[in-house]
């Protein structure tokens, strides 16, 4: 399987990074998500959907540009 940054799965890793740096726990997250969905987003077994991962811009306050750029810059 391709990596991307050591990551098997970008937004997957992104997420996690973020969902930390907010001190958010998988459970408060999830709460605001859905817990099956977010678990398999993190370990990279399903991949993120366009409308999942604007919510998840939003639960989280992550930039979407900065996200972008973040994944530009390592291309």
């Amino acid at each position: 399987m391709k990596k991307f940054n050591d990551c098997r799965n970008v937004i997957g890793c992104l997420v996690k990074k973020y969902r930390e740096e907010k001190h958010y726990t998988k459970t408060q997250l999830s709460n605001k998500l859905d817990r099956f969905e977010l678990y398999k987003i993190e370990t990279a077994k399903t991949s993120v959907k366009d409308f999942e991962l604007i919510g998840l811009c939003i639960v989280l306050d992550i930039n979407f540009e900065e996200l972008k750029k973040l994944v530009e810059d390592d291309l």
